[in-house]
């Protein structure tokens, strides 16, 4: 009697919410499937803190719509392919550029540089949105200009995410020019940096791309954990150092993975 006062509340709790609560619940029981890879009833009922008739319900509607499946041997429940039709439909609707804008502009406000975005494009760093910060020196506009990939920030963070073959191929293509004498066109050394970039989480270049120029560069992660795109902070380097300003390296990573939050990563 007391199991099925029990189920009864729960579903008019689930009533007077609207289904809200349902929703929140089914929501709650994809999630535990994802972390776990699968899970029985009485399992989720309780970690859910709920009775197992309530997940047996609610599991039921996942199933009828492929998002839940039933593994025939053990009994327990996995992620269906529902799920994956429906992920599969959500990177090509994500604009890395639409979902970052916000974020450039709020860094361009607070530290008064320039912002850029920037990704990988046949052997270069494509810088494809930039927000501008209020200085007079900040006008250059560098949308859709090629970077060369080692001699900055951003080309840094998108080259220490790629596999020493693939960074192979790209030095073969491009080579390691100096754009100034700071450029650093040793291979060897080059990569000592790349591990710190990806140890780190951010690169850093003084003057190694434009003279009088000072740069600092995050990761922008998609939803599977790949890095997509780089978001960077530039200024005259007789004002600007990353490094020494309190707070700018930490807000600039708190930046990327919001912007990466939106283009559906979650930090494992």
């Amino acid at each position: 009697m007391a199991e099925r006062n029990h189920a009864d509340t729960d579903k008019g709790a689930d009533a007077q919410g609207g289904g809200v609560q349902s929703v929140d619940r089914a929501l709650q029981i994809l999630e535990i499937l994802a972390r776990e890879g699968d899970a029985g009833v009485s399992e989720i009922a309780e970690e859910m803190g709920i009775h197992k008739s309530t997940v047996s319900r609610l599991v039921g509607s996942l199933v009828n719509r492929d998002i839940v499946r039933q593994n025939s041997e053990r009994g327990k429940y996995q992620l269906g392919f529902g799920i994956l039709r429906l992920a599969s439909s959500i990177p090509g609707r994500l604009s890395v550029v639409h979902e970052a804008r916000e974020v450039l502009e709020a860094l361009a406000a607070e530290y008064k540089e320039t912002v850029n975005l920037a990704v990988l494009r046949s052997n270069y760093a494509v810088n494809v949105d930039q927000a501008m910060g209020p200085s007079t020196l900040a006008t250059y506009d560098w949308v859709g200009s090629l970077t060369p990939l080692h001699a900055t920030s951003s080309g840094k963070v998108l080259l220490a995410a790629l596999t020493a073959d693939e960074r192979t191929q790209v030095f073969k293509a491009v080579g390691l020019p100096a754009r100034t004498p700071r450029t650093v066109t040793n291979r060897g050394e080059l990569e000592k940096q790349l591990l710190d970039v990806a140890r780190n989480g951010y690169a850093t270049v003084h003057e190694e791309f434009e003279i009088g120029l000072t740069a600092v560069a995050v990761p922008i992660f998609n939803h599977a954990g790949s890095v997509i795109a780089a978001v960077s902070i530039s200024g005259p380097a007789f004002r600007f150092s990353p490094e020494e300003q309190p707070g700018l390296i930490k807000s600039l990573r708190e930046a990327g993975l919001t912007i990466s939050a939106r283009m559906g990563y979650r930090p494992r």
